[in-house]
C-alpha cells in the first residue's frame, strides 16, 4: 500500500478499515475496465495486482501497476471518463464506491472522520 498517495495522511489502520468496505472486481487480459466518455459509475479504482494501460482517444498515454489507484474524481462528480482503462493481464481491481464512503462515514467508530478533521486542522495550520 506504499505507492497510495491518496491516503498519504491517513494512518495505516484507517487505510486498511477503508479497504475492508471495498470489493474486488477481476478482468482477464485486454478487457475493459471503462471506456472514454461513459458516465462515471461512482467507483474508484485501487489495482491489487498486474497492470492497466490508460488510453486515450486510442493512443496509449499510461501504464498503472500494484497498488496505484485511478478515477478516485469519480467518487465526486458524475462526468464522463475522460480516458479509455483496459487491463494488460488478468488483473484484481479493489473498488471503492462513494456508497461505500458514506456508509464508512455515517456508520464508522468515528476513526475516520477523525482522521479527516486531523487533516483539516492540519491545512489550517498552514494558512497565512
Amino acid at each position: 500500500m506504499a505507492n497510495l498517495k491518496i491516503f498519504d495522511w491517513i494512518d495505516n489502520e484507517v487505510v486498511e478499515k477503508i479497504l475492508s468496505y471495498a470489493q474486488v472486481e477481476t478482468f482477464n487480459s485486454w478487457d475493459v475496465v471503462f471506456n472514454e466518455w461513459e458516465l462515471s459509475n461512482w467507483k474508484s479504482y485501487i489495482i491489487k495486482s498486474w497492470i492497466v494501460e490508460v488510453e486515450i482517444n486510442w493512443n496509449k498515454i499510461a501504464e498503472l501497476s500494484d497498488w496505484e489507484m485511478f478515477w478516485e474524481i469519480a467518487l465526486l462528480n458524475e462526468e464522463a471518463r475522460t480516458a479509455t482503462v483496459k487491463a494488460i493481464t488478468n488483473l484484481e481491481l479493489i473498488v471503492l464506491t462513494l456508497s461505500d464512503l458514506i456508509e464508512m462515514i455515517n456508520n464508522d467508530d468515528n476513526i475516520i472522520n477523525k482522521q479527516i478533521i486531523r487533516r483539516i486542522e492540519e491545512n489550517l495550520k498552514l494558512l497565512p
